[in-house]
């Protein structure tokens, strides 16, 4: 679920951005993306984003603009980890101000990609398009909200399956350890690296069982998003093949048979 409501912010901030290749193209290069994050973020953004460019390009925005559309949805993220850094205070033993400069830093974060996102309208930075917007800007932070939410649910059950006494805030601070610890190359190893520095005063054995655990489930998310993508895009085309056997070419392509495809001039526009 964390996966599903997280892709549908990338295609709303993508829309905004100009996309057309639609909803199904942007959820099955997703899919791709979401397994490549499993070991890194940056690794998954970038598959997601050349799988995309690669199965259309002329339906989806350039590099750049793509990689502008990410960070609305890095920043609502980075904002609500900031939000909920002061669960890290007491695990990780910081002082009580700790969490003042993130607050700061996220909002201004925050103002400033909306000021740039209303003076640059075109190029790189239209990947901003949608905080342009009132209704845009609250679509992604309330799909964020509902991702971050099934994702605290998922690491507050899993823990406690394990016999741990976790609460609530201690699923939320081994989530923003999660996610921070993910920029860093260090692969599958980040759930259990996560759960030992939250959760290792209560048995660093079951603190990292934990954190296993976290990742398995993680990465069976992926493929099971990954797998309905390669059968969903496989069935499509086998139905374009059988559509293109029985009507031919011409019917198939919308022409009708023996004609030309021609292209109308209408204005200084070509249909």
């Amino acid at each position: 679920m964390a996966q599903l409501f997280r892709t549908e912010a990338w295609h709303k901030s993508v829309e905004a951005a100009g996309a057309t290749c639609g909803r199904r193209r942007l959820y099955q290069a997703a899919g791709i993306g979401s397994l490549a994050s499993q070991l890194n973020a940056q690794l998954g953004t970038a598959a997601r984003i050349g799988i995309l460019r690669r199965w259309d390009g002329d339906g989806s925005p350039r590099v750049p603009a793509l990689i502008a559309a990410e960070v609305p949805i890095m920043a609502v993220e980075g904002g609500l980890a900031a939000l909920s850094c002061f669960t890290l205070v007491g695990p990780l033993n910081l002082p009580l101000w700790a969490p003042l400069p993130v607050f700061a830093v996220a909002g201004a974060i925050m103002y400033g990609l909306t000021r740039l996102a209303h003076r640059h309208v075109k190029g790189p930075w239209s990947g901003l398009a949608v905080l342009r917007s009132m209704d845009g800007r609250f679509r992604i932070v309330a799909l964020i909200l509902l991702a971050t939410g099934a994702q605290i649910f998922r690491n507050f059950i899993v823990i406690r399956a394990l016999g741990v006494d976790v609460t609530v805030f201690d699923a939320i601070a081994v989530l923003i350890l999660q996610v921070t610890l993910t920029q860093l190359p260090i692969g599958p190893s980040v759930g259990a690296a996560a759960t030992v520095l939250v959760l290792g005063h209560d048995g660093v054995a079951v603190a990292a069982a934990a954190g296993v655990l976290l990742t398995a489930t993680g990465t069976v998310g992926s493929l099971l998003f990954l797998s309905w993508g390669v059968v969903d895009r496989g069935s499509r085309a086998r139905s374009a093949r059988r559509r293109h056997e029985r009507l031919g070419p011409d019917l198939a392509d919308g022409a009708a048979p023996g004609q030309p495809h021609r292209e109308v001039e209408v204005g200084s526009e070509v249909a």
